[in-house]
């Protein structure tokens, strides 16, 4: 009894990151997902052990803006996540990612930032008036708390100014906070 109760700790504490073999469908229906290729490989938030799913995938209104964090912890210590933060977004459209903005984005401006990190950062990607993206918003029902659409963008590393990654086939369907 104590070897079970030992193995099922062990699979408890510990995850395997699945490799991911393709992106979640683009719905509207609030599903909960968020999916891209990030530098040609997929990427959807992911956890590990017992992290709940609610801390990997968050949305929410912020007045008239919407603030969407997406988080992989699938290999643990080292982890990644994507911040898209738009301003104004009152009705579906295309909102574009083209401005500067801080060094530390400051949500003055809509963009989309990325990051590494082991603790502290290893490096840390934003958009930019040079690195630039799109995010169309195909859906917004602030009744349901749905918020879904599609995006893509480059981003330049905030360390190494001139390094981008590239962002393709992104999309979200979101239930909000």
């Amino acid at each position: 009894m104590r070897w079970f109760t030992y193995i099922l700790l062990v699979f408890t504490f510990t995850g395997c990151s699945k490799d991911i073999i393709e992106l979640p469908a683009a719905t509207q229906t609030g599903e909960h997902i968020f999916g891209c290729k990030l530098d040609g490989v997929f990427w959807v938030p992911e956890g590990f052990g017992i992290v709940p799913t609610a801390l990997l995938l968050e949305a929410r209104f912020i007045d008239d803006n919407i603030k969407i964090n997406a988080r992989y912890f699938a290999t643990s210590p080292t982890e990644s996540e994507f911040e898209i933060y738009l301003k104004n977004v009152t009705e579906p459209g295309v909102y574009p990612l083209n401005k500067k903005v801080s060094i530390y984005p400051n949500q003055t401006e809509s963009y989309a930032y990325h990051i590494k990190r082991k603790i502290t950062p290893l490096d840390q990607w934003v958009t930019n008036a040079n690195y630039t993206g799109v995010v169309h918003i195909t859906k917004v029902d602030r009744v349901n708390k749905i918020v879904s659409g599609t995006f893509e963008f480059r981003a330049e590393s905030m360390s190494n100014p001139g390094e981008f990654i590239t962002v393709t086939e992104g999309r979200f369907d979101i239930k909000m906070i």
